[in-house]
């Protein structure tokens, strides 16, 4: 007679098993290699990686909406409180400072030693010194956002920050959350076009970087997110014919081309230092902007690279044109 055994295992078992078979994928995913695209390099990464530098805070907001910015270990440069919420500026504040040093036009100025030395295993950004091309004896990887390296072709659109959003979802292996955060953000880009038409309509923009204390002055073309800033607020950018991202620009030019409004960008410090530094370019109270004083301080990542910001960039511009008809 042949006696048949039933084994009958709880739901605690199957729940344990399940688990340990989730976690060991999951596990998995955060280990397996992952390449991608980069200012013209392929970008290769061992895992997911949760020693990262940061050198310029133009990733910080997609990196807290994605969930992974306690990846970051340690941070150069400087990070305005005004671009991030309470939790994001209180995780900044508890990730360690290697410098803040910065030069005139607010460029980070760091050793490629200093940052070997932080132990990272990314780095986002570069300098002058510190690069791929530095970083390389170390085998440190390293990403850049495409609009500073050059890497892209033609005019700026919002398409290039839904990519960069998708590129760190990929780095980060979080490809659902890039996924939800694009269309959240095209949702409310929708919105802000649709309730710009009548403060931007009809009128002009310079988009300008001043150095403070004197010295060159930029402009921002059509190669620059700061066009499709503009442009979502229904403005024109007076140098939208110009297809370069940035160029130095002379006072007499901007006199010539008499836009309705400026915008000065700048890094940090005092918003009342940009602003006065426009009002000493020569002869700019001969335009609409200058005699009118529609002169609007902009921290620089609410205009440039492409990110998550330019949508706040497109609100501060929006609502300070209605507010200065």
């Amino acid at each position: 007679m042949t006696r048949t055994t039933t084994t009958t295992l709880s739901t605690a078992s199957v729940v344990l098993a399940a688990s340990l078979l989730l976690a060991s994928c999951s596990q998995a995913e955060e280990t397996a290699a992952t390449t991608v695209d980069n200012c013209g390099d392929t970008v290769t990464l061992d895992g997911v990686p949760d020693n990262v530098t940061l050198l310029k805070p133009a990733a910080v907001s997609t990196l807290s909406a994605l969930g992974v910015l306690d990846h970051v270990t340690h941070r150069a440069g400087q990070y305005p409180t005004e671009y991030y919420d309470d939790a994001t500026n209180a995780t900044l504040d508890g990730i360690p400072s290697i410098t803040d040093r910065t030069d005139d036009s607010g460029h980070l100025q760091i050793s490629r030693e200093e940052v070997v030395a932080s132990g990272a295993d990314l780095v986002l950004g570069e300098t002058d010194t510190v690069n791929r091309q530095t970083l390389a004896s170390s085998d440190i990887p390293l990403i850049e956002e495409p609009a500073f390296c050059g890497a892209i072709d033609g005019d700026v659109t919002w398409d290039d920050v839904w990519d960069q959003i998708r590129l760190y979802g990929t780095v980060f292996n979080r490809p659902d959350q890039a996924t939800a955060l694009v269309d959240d953000l095209q949702r409310r880009l929708d919105t802000a076009q649709e309730a710009s038409n009548a403060a931007g309509t009809g009128r002009s923009v310079a988009v300008l970087y001043p150095t403070v204390g004197g010295g060159v002055t930029y402009a921002y073309g059509t190669g620059s997110m700061a066009a499709p800033v503009v442009a979502a607020t229904g403005a024109s950018n007076v140098y939208d014919d110009q297809s370069e991202r940035v160029f130095d620009v002379t006072a007499e030019d901007i006199v010539d081309r008499d836009p309705d409004v400026i915008v000065a960008l700048y890094s940090s410090g005092d918003s009342r230092d940009i602003v006065d530094e426009v009002n000493r370019l020569p002869g700019i109270d001969r335009t609409t902007a200058g005699r009118d004083q529609r002169i609007l301080p902009m921290l620089l990542n609410y205009a440039e690279p492409p990110t998550p910001l330019a949508l706040d960039g497109v609100d501060t511009l929006n609502e300070y044109l209605r507010e200065h008809p």
